[in-house]
């Protein structure tokens, strides 16, 4: 089965400050921003299958999954936004087992919580990576998240990828693999919140792209996620990268502007918020 858009990483179950769970990880909002842009889309995860299925089911005619088996579902308790968010380790689904075989046109490595698989069978026509989920780690369960240095052989992605986001904040963690992406072609946009997104290019320079105004924005959670599709998406549609970037920009401020899933926009609504803010 031929997929247009593939995730690989973790769903996991998000416990916000009021109780609700709710779905969350890196895989599954940048799956469901593409399948909102017409991609046959595809998430490998590994939990809990009767939980993840569950949890997933009101996306059930949007994704197709790939669950492989696991003790637990990754469950984070997350509290707060932007660079206040916290999150605690609750449970862990651990590394995803095996070598995954893709039949995929656009392969997003999709980490929240070091899980991805370093080798995978496919030639994706486009390999992009959001490895925010590399640079986060953990004593014991139920202990706060903290940045730290990935492990040193995920440098070795870098050399695989044609696309990378990486917010500011984890930027400085993830420079050896940025400076491996870069220096194998790949485009690198850092994203900084309500600041422009800086766009560093393969022949070493770097342009960046403003983020307009959003107002007051409602929640979040997934935005970066979200942009890092769109992003992925515009770029092997043939776009610029600058295009791309703003494209991608207006698709998280859609995401940002309301609550929950719901929020991620379909093509039409985030080319309407592209030509607003342009003018």
């Amino acid at each position: 089965m031929h997929f247009d858009y593939t995730t690989i990483g973790h769903v996991t179950v998000d416990v916000l400050a009021d109780g609700t769970r709710q779905p969350g990880g890196a895989a599954f909002y940048s799956a469901l921003q593409a399948a909102r842009l017409g991609q046959r889309t595809q998430i490998i995860t590994q939990g809990v299958c009767a939980e993840i299925e569950e949890l997933l089911a009101p996306y059930g005619t949007e994704l197709e999954l790939e669950i492989v088996a696991a003790p637990a579902t990754t469950t984070l308790a997350t509290r707060g936004a932007g660079t206040t968010r916290t999150q605690r380790m609750l449970a862990w689904a651990g590394p995803i087992a095996g070598e995954p075989s893709l039949d995929t046109t656009i392969l997003h490595l999709a980490p929240v919580a070091r899980e991805i698989p370093l080798q995978w069978q496919a030639e994706s026509a486009f390999v992009g990576l959001t490895p925010q989920g590399l640079a986060r780690n953990w004593s014991r369960l139920g202990d706060e998240i903290r940045l730290s240095l990935p492990d040193p052989a995920t440098t070795t992605l870098g050399a695989r990828v044609d696309g990378v986001v990486i917010s500011a904040l984890e930027r400085e963690s993830c420079a050896p693999l940025i400076a491996a992406a870069r220096a194998a072609g790949a485009i690198v946009v850092v994203t900084n919140g309500a600041g422009p997104s800086t766009i560093l290019l393969a022949d070493g320079s770097s342009t960046s792209c403003p983020v307009p105004r959003l107002g007051d924005p409602v929640e979040d959670l997934g935005a970066g996620d979200v942009f890092a599709a769109a992003l992925f998406i515009a770029i092997a549609e043939g776009r610029r990268p600058e295009d791309a970037a703003r494209f991608a920009t207006a698709a998280a401020a859609l995401r940002m502007g309301a609550r929950g899933a719901a929020a991620v926009a379909d093509r039409a609504t985030i080319e309407a918020r592209l030509r607003s803010v342009q003018g």
